[in-house]
């Protein structure tokens, strides 16, 4: 995929331009966003991703195209996965509603400049070493069956990392909110308040589900053009997504189980293409194994579509039952009263 340098800047502009539009209007009016106002933001976000993927089909083929649209969806639902340790977060530090907005967007710039970093690296690191497909394979089947064993856990707290503990014992806070301010001077001292932590917090966070995530992408494509575009896509929405399904969050049972076969299924893709391009010596005599098959992008984008879409109506129908049997149980009490309830007088 021949990216010319003009289109990597004027991707990285509009990209900017964008947040940066949505940056001037969070910071204008700090509220709580309505439902209109979230589905209008998520619509427009979601057609521009899937019109990008159009002008790739157009301009590159659509071989790369769906590669995009791969990407595109697997990070996205990885990124959904993210707004429950995000509720934990707004919900540890007692973030005020109409301020998490901009928290929010903030934490995704940041998520997005570091990702950008991350994704050069991975890049760098997969055009010198090919043998790395193994690794990537292997963690992210790791991460699967971890994500798999522990996706039943009803652990609501969230944990610091050691970056963030670092900053509160070097940089002392004050105890309240400050509107969106990160910094104030109280006396002589210069303070950082709740919302640099908080920030801090989403940032630093997301980073940790890169490792995950951007393993996955570069399963599906080698190209970093696709591999940012469909980081950017999935995070610039993030935010909208945050307020418009943090109710359904709840009902998606099964979203811990459904990431980890997508993760295992991309680990697994992993694994035989770095078989399919060996050149490891002690496998194979360091030679490819052609017989190994490559799964195409047509039957990862296929098998991504289905694996959301099945974990998805599980979620909701096993939801649904429980909130039915939970109905007729209460219903059940109120036509059963104890004896309590008819003191003999």
């Amino acid at each position: 995929m021949d990216v010319t340098p003009l289109v990597w800047w004027v991707t990285i502009g509009a990209a900017t331009v964008a947040l940066l539009l949505d940056v001037a209007v969070v910071a204008r009016r700090p509220h709580v966003p309505s439902m209109r106002e979230c589905t209008t933001y998520l619509v427009v976000y979601v057609s521009l991703a899937l019109l990008f993927g159009l002008f790739i089909w157009w301009d590159f083929g659509g071989q790369y195209a769906g590669e995009f649209y791969a990407g595109w969806l697997t990070e996205y639902s990885l990124s959904v996965d993210n707004l429950f340790v995000f509720l934990l977060i707004m919900a540890n530090f007692r973030v005020p509603e109409r301020l998490q907005q901009s928290a929010l967007m903030v934490g995704i710039i940041i998520a997005i400049v570091l990702r950008g970093l991350f994704i050069a690296l991975g890049a760098a690191v997969i055009n010198s070493y090919a043998w790395v497909f193994y690794i990537f394979g292997a963690f992210l089947i790791w991460t699967a069956w971890k994500l798999a064993r522990e996706g039943e856990s009803d652990d609501d707290e969230y944990e610091e990392n050691a970056f963030l503990q670092f900053v509160e014992r070097r940089f002392p806070a004050t105890s309240s909110f400050h509107g969106t301010k990160l910094f104030v001077h109280e006396g002589a001292k210069r303070l950082v308040t709740p919302m640099f932590i908080v920030i801090m917090a989403l940032g630093t966070t997301d980073l940790l589900f890169a490792l995950d995530s951007i393993p996955a992408i570069y399963g599906l494509t080698k190209e970093p053009y696709l591999v940012l575009t469909a980081n950017i896509f999935a995070l610039m929405g993030l935010r909208q997504l945050y307020f418009l399904i943090g109710g359904l969050l709840k009902r998606l049972v099964y979203l811990s189980i459904g990431l980890a076969v997508l993760l295992a299924f991309i680990g697994v893709k992993l694994i035989l293409h770095a078989l399919h391009e060996n050149n490891l010596p002690f496998i194979n005599g360091g030679q490819p194994l052609h017989g190994i098959p490559d799964i195409p992008i047509s039957v990862s984008l296929g098998a991504i579509v289905l694996i959301l879409g099945v974990t998805t109506i599980a979620s909701l129908l096993k939801s649904s039952r429980d909130r039915k049997a939970a109905e007729r149980t209460a219903g059940q009490a109120i036509s059963d009263p104890t004896e309590d309830d008819h003191p003999d007088w």
